[in-house]
């Protein structure tokens, strides 16, 4: 269905509103800029800034949406005969070895992985962000095999599938600020996805194969 105008100046609104917060916080850290602050910037009113996003930190990470479900979605839409590690580590490398801005490969991204590194309430956030994604696989896994309530395995697969994608996304991050190029850091990547693949054991490797009996 076609964007109506109020539902895309809405939009377009809370774009501009995240992208005054965001090149305040660049510029002066996240703990030393206010919502107040913000709301001037961008011409608008405390409240409204509110309206669009209930907590300060969802300013700066109003993007991470399409992070807490990545995981469940890379496993949902798995072909058949591949399991759910296999599809994570598959969608990883194609993501890693495209350069893509969606991992974090773009200039910029080391000044966004600054600002968040010297602001508490941001690495907190960005912790829950992690559990969120957690939580979202293995309740995938768990619909996606018929597992039993009680079935401790999802979620002990889960966490072992959800360690390559935070350890890459951690790694990324380390390198970006440390002044690695994009595609510097993409290839050291791949290499480091090749070493973890290697230490997965088998029945990780080889849980909810789609299709399989």
């Amino acid at each position: 269905m076609a964007e109506g105008l109020r539902e895309r100046k809405k939009r377009q609104t809370r774009q501009y509103i995240s992208d005054v917060a965001t090149g305040l916080f660049l510029e002066r850290g996240f703990e030393a800029v206010t919502v107040a602050e913000v709301a001037r910037a961008a011409d608008v009113s405390v409240n409204t800034v509110y309206n669009y996003f209930p907590a300060k930190e969802d300013l700066f990470l109003d993007r991470s949406k399409g992070v807490t479900d990545r995981l469940s979605r890379w496993v949902r839409g798995r072909p058949d005969g591949e399991s759910a590690a296999y599809a994570v580590l598959r969608e990883l490398r194609d993501e890693v070895e495209s350069v893509s801005p969606r991992v974090g490969l773009m200039d910029g991204y080391a000044g966004f992985m600054k600002v968040v590194q010297e602001s508490p309430a941001l690495r907190s956030r960005m912790w829950a962000i992690g559990q969120e994604v957690l939580v979202n696989l293995e309740v995938t896994l768990r619909e996606e095999t018929g597992a039993a309530p009680g079935d401790p395995l999802p979620g002990l697969m889960a966490g072992q599938i959800n360690w390559l994608h935070g350890t890459v996304m951690m790694g990324i991050g380390q390198r970006m600020v440390a002044g690695g190029k994009p595609a510097e850091v993409s290839r050291e990547m791949l290499l480091l996805l090749d070493e973890m693949e290697e230490l997965l054991s088998a029945r990780v490797l080889n849980y909810a194969v789609r299709g399989a009996e």
